[in-house]
């Protein structure tokens, strides 16, 4: 299925997924709709993080299938059988998603601005004038438009995620993947990185955000799942399921997180 209108612009069904003998994933499904926001929440270890690198094959799959903007992720489909893209052609399909992860992994000898300006640079998208006006204009929407010339190191943590956003959207993606993105946060630095996946979320970027935000997700999320030992227990608009979880596992989870 390709390009139709009614299909979700994000489509993983039945992703399995072991590390040795260890099943991580079991059967997930997730389907998220252009514009909309899924949150992903659940225990440490649940398969969460292994779940959104998988989506843009930084983890290869054992089964199962996941779809992008109606292209098929990492593989090519002959019959019945799944052919291993090469890693070109996966690094290609990979522009179309951006991944903010729990880490900055900012390069620390470059500036603000050489950090987002660094992929589509590499990759030729467009003249280098053209490249630095966008990543300057990322900047003052990610509210950092003083900073180009700033290092890393002088950046306080909410800064350098906010930076890590800029960078990802600097590729122009179709979907965002956002993994625990506050956690290395202290406290006070989470909100201003929450403010600026709000105004993605307002401006209508398709996202898939994992989080121990319960207020942001009742919040902004469209959609929810509840991860536990590599499976979906349950799904739903987050606001009733933060309310009336139906799962007894999902009620434990949420009497801790809240």
């Amino acid at each position: 299925m390709t390009g139709q209108a009614e299909d979700p612009l994000l489509r993983v069904e039945q992703v399995h997924k072991r590390f040795g003998h260890l099943p991580v994933l079991n059967g997930v499904d997730l389907h998220v709709r252009a514009g909309e926001v899924a949150v992903v929440i659940g225990p440490s270890g649940s398969g969460k993080s292994t779940l959104l690198r998988c989506i843009n094959h930084l983890e290869k799959i054992d089964a199962g299938r996941i779809w992008v903007a109606g292209e098929l992720i990492g593989y090519r489909q002959r019959g019945d059988r799944l052919h291993e893209l090469r890693e070109r052609e996966v690094a290609a399909q990979r522009r179309a998603i951006g991944m903010v992860f729990q880490q900055f992994n900012l390069f620390p000898h470059m500036t603000v601005l050489e950090n987002v300006m660094e992929a589509p640079v590499r990759l030729r998208q467009a003249g280098r004038a053209g490249i630095r006006e966008r990543a300057q204009a990322l900047l003052e929407r990610v509210g950092l438009a003083d900073k180009v010339t700033v290092y890393p190191a002088r950046l306080s943590g909410g800064q350098q995620q906010r930076v890590a956003i800029a960078r990802a959207l600097a590729m122009q993606p179709k979907l965002m993947l956002f993994d625990e993105p506050t956690s290395a946060l202290d406290p006070e630095l989470v909100g201003e990185v929450l403010d600026v996946i709000r105004d993605l979320a307002v401006e209508g970027m398709t996202m898939v955000v994992v989080t121990h935000e319960m207020g942001f997700a009742r919040e902004v999320g469209d959609s929810m799942i509840f991860m536990d030992a590599g499976s979906v227990v349950e799904a739903g608009a987050p606001r009733e399921m933060l309310a009336n979880p139906r799962h007894e596992r999902t009620r434990a989870f949420l009497a801790k997180v809240r």
